[in-house]
């Protein structure tokens, strides 16, 4: 089976001392490819180096809202110019988070709108989080033409499932769904249509039931995997087919990547 990690952030500095070694041992159980997203303005030169030493490693450039702090004015043109030189996959990872109450909501918003021009712009996928906000996050992509793209570690409801896939996006589904009592998580990624889901581990972080507490890893993948099999009437082997299918339609990439 060929898998696609579509959420692992290989490019941090959590996995500096031994990213070799994490990424022999996904691909040793049948991780292939993985999207990066970029989280700011600093990582961008050091995952686009990912890249250069493997194209199974696509690049997402973006500025993430949880970091808005961080973020300067300058970043956006900077993050235009590098788009039209270096042309990512996608723009993420980008997004809405109100969970946390310190990140100011109008400057998520404009930092948000301002990389979906961009994303509108170049015709490019967007890579979202998205944290108790999936409403107002629906209702800003209305106001964009984009080639859909990938939701990521989707927690929100059936129906606000169903408006992100009728926009041609993916949801993302990782490790959390491993716990026993996600339950809504469950019921979500049990009655989904199988077309809408991609599967992620959200690397370093957001590891699953079998490795709480630890750093995650995209050889953790085949986990997730395991568990939404659990909870669906398809195999395995078509699960990981379909998701892997999806990951790469999600992300306009050719299809003859998918090695099969």
């Amino acid at each position: 089976m060929e898998l696609f990690d579509t959420h692992c952030h290989l490019d941090v500095d959590a996995f500096a001392s031994d990213r070799d070694r994490v990424l022999a041992d996904a691909r040793a159980v049948g991780v292939r490819h993985m999207l990066v997203p970029a989280i700011q303005r600093g990582n961008w030169m050091t995952l686009w180096a990912l890249w250069a030493r493997d194209e199974a490693l696509h690049p997402a450039i973006g500025l993430h809202p949880m970091l808005l702090q961080a973020h300067q004015d300058a970043d956006i043109p900077a993050l235009e110019a590098f788009v039209s030189t270096h042309r990512p996959v996608a723009i993420g990872e980008i997004g809405l988070d109100y969970t946390v109450k310190s990140l100011n909501w109008e400057r998520q918003q404009k930092l948000l709108e301002s990389q979906l021009a961009i994303a509108e712009r170049h015709r490019l996928p967007v890579v979202l989080h998205v944290r108790k906000a999936h409403d107002p996050m629906l209702q800003t992509l209305k106001r964009y033409i984009l080639p859909g793209g990938i939701c990521h570690a989707f927690n929100g409801s059936e129906q606000q499932g169903e408006q992100y896939r009728e926009m041609g996006f993916r949801l993302g589904f990782g490790g959390m769904l491993t716990y026993p009592n996600a339950r809504h998580l469950h019921a979500l990624a049990g009655h989904l249509p199988l077309d809408a889901i991609v599967l992620e581990t959200d690397a370093p972080d957001m590891s699953g039931a079998a490795h709480r507490y630890q750093r995650n890893s995209p050889a953790y993948l085949p986990e997730v995997l395991e568990m939404l099999a659990a909870l669906r009437p398809e195999g395995a082997a078509v699960i990981a087919d379909q998701t892997t299918r999806n990951a790469f339609r999600a992300l306009r990439l050719e299809r003859s990547h998918v090695g099969a």
